[in-house]
């Protein structure tokens, strides 16, 4: 029996604001990513306030104050500027994605590229050039791209006159950034992501609720409404400007385990099932918030800003494919919420990492039951350290996360959830999103920005090789249901 249909969409994927890098060229204006340190577990913004005084604060939560502004301070080392030079190497990248095979590759396109502070009248030629060639490239060696159109990096212009996605000028300014995306790409990209993980804001804080202040709270909520609207009016310019694309927006996975049979137990993990997947989830399939949506937003004084027209507007922009990224599982209880420890159902590597196959399958099957929509796994990876040995990257446990999560996506299209296809995080090493760190690496071919960003294939690039030609049929042919030794 064939474990995959014709046509799956094997390959990878990426972020600018973590790998293409150039962040001062072309005409590019710069994202708050550029001035997010590294090296620190929470991430630090860097800022100066209205005295001049040099500032670097926690990220999470961070509100610019009055009369400040962001800043690139010296002695503070800002990965995302280089990335992993992808701005420069991309012909080199996109012939290793053709000799693994890649059928299709998603990248974000930086919208401070195309428009450099988010309020231009008109874009940047110069970024409209840079991702075209790209597009033509790919098309032209047998690979699909793929577009996410925001993942984090929204203008820093935009962040600190309008306060970012607390403002609804920041989601018309999408909108237009979005149409000319459609417009400029018309023919080359038809896979479109609106935005990555845009569930995360609430599902971050939601994971201490008690540490962020209730106006916190009522940022994230209404920033993910505005990106919500965003989302649905990109997807409804984007279907009017070319009827074949198809349009999906990306859900940060949260499979959540009870951890007890108690009913108290039971009713947590329902409750961040409800609050972190179905929440957003439902308003992109549904077009609208689901049911118990104001219990959420009593339980933390939120007063969402929502017109009659906002309502419209979500009711016709759904999506036409359920997109999500997917690392870990969780376990729940009514003490701790979601974050109620390991669960010793699950086993530890020996690099320190606790993953869960399964609850990969686990989500696929619950989200296809509750949305009746294609799935795409756009994100699964594991970063960890990797060690160059005489020229070599031998990675066996990358290439076993691989294996046992791709043998669950076998066994969920066997359970007879349509799926789109599978991405790699990564395709190559890149800055780490959490903590800027280069250090925890997550690609198919290894980055060495230390050597002028040499790239190296990884024992998993020819492993990897080997599944795609194959169509997933080169794994171990007993994928079994039990959990992964």
């Amino acid at each position: 029996m064939q474990r995959f249909p014709a046509g799956f969409l094997w390959g990878a994927s990426t972020a600018a604001n973590q790998y293409e890098g150039g962040w001062n060229e072309g005409g590019r204006g710069m994202a708050l990513t550029d001035v997010m340190t590294a090296g620190q577990r929470d991430r630090r913004i860097t800022w100066i306030d209205k005295f001049g005084s040099p500032h670097a604060s926690q990220a999470i939560g961070f509100t610019l104050p009055a009369d400040a502004q962001y800043a690139v301070l010296e002695d503070y080392d800002y990965p995302n500027h280089q990335g992993s030079d992808f701005y420069h190497h991309w012909r080199e990248d996109i012939e290793l994605f053709e000799q693994m095979g890649f059928r299709a590759f998603l990248l974000t396109i930086s919208w401070s590229r195309l428009f450099p502070h988010g309020i231009e009248d008109e874009p940047n030629p110069d970024g409209i050039a840079f991702y075209r060639q790209i597009f033509e490239e790919l098309r032209q060696r047998g690979i699909e791209p793929m577009v996410t159109l925001w993942h984090g990096d929204t203008p820093l212009y935009l962040e600190e006159k309008l306060g970012g996605w607390s403002s609804r000028e920041t989601v018309r300014l999408f909108v237009k950034y979005a149409e000319t995306c459609f417009r400029s790409f018309r023919g080359l990209v038809k896979y479109w992501m609106t935005f990555s993980e845009i569930n995360s804001l609430i599902a971050h804080i939601d994971l201490d609720p008690e540490k962020y202040s209730p106006e916190i709270w009522q940022a994230a909520y209404q920033q993910t409404h505005f990106m919500l609207v965003a989302s649905a009016m990109a997807v409804q310019i984007g279907h009017e400007i070319d009827p074949e694309n198809r349009i999906g927006g990306i859900i940060m996975a949260e499979t959540v385990y009870s951890a007890s049979p108690d009913p108290v137990d039971v009713q947590t993990t329902l409750s961040s099932w409800e609050r972190n997947v179905y929440y957003a989830g439902d308003v992109m399939v549904k077009g609208t918030y689901p049911l118990l949506a104001p219990k959420h937003w009593k339980a933390h004084k939120i007063v969402l800003d929502i017109t009659d027209e906002e309502r419209e507007i979500l009711k016709n922009g759904t999506i036409d494919f359920y997109a999500f990224t997917y690392y870990n599982s969780q376990i729940a209880d009514r003490e701790h919420g979601r974050e109620a420890g390991d669960n010793p159902a699950l086993k530890e590597d020996s690099w320190g990492n606790v993953y869960d196959p399964q609850g990969l399958r686990i989500f696929m099957n619950i989200i296809h039951d509750r949305y009746g929509l294609p799935v795409f796994v756009v994100e699964n990876g594991l970063g960890t350290q990797d060690v160059l040995d005489e020229e070599r990257i031998h990675d066996p446990y990358r290439i076993l996360f691989l294996k046992e999560h791709i043998n669950q996506v076998a066994l969920a299209v066997q359970d007879g959830v349509p799926v789109l296809g599978y991405l790699v995080w990564s395709a190559a090493d890149l800055v780490s999103n959490a903590t800027g760190e280069r250090s925890k690496r997550y690609g198919l071919i290894h980055v060495d920005m230390k050597d002028g960003g040499r790239r190296r294939p990884k024992d998993s690039f020819y492993w990897y090789r080997d599944v795609i030609s194959s169509n997933g049929e080169k794994l171990e042919e007993d994928s079994g249901e039990d959990s992964p030794e």
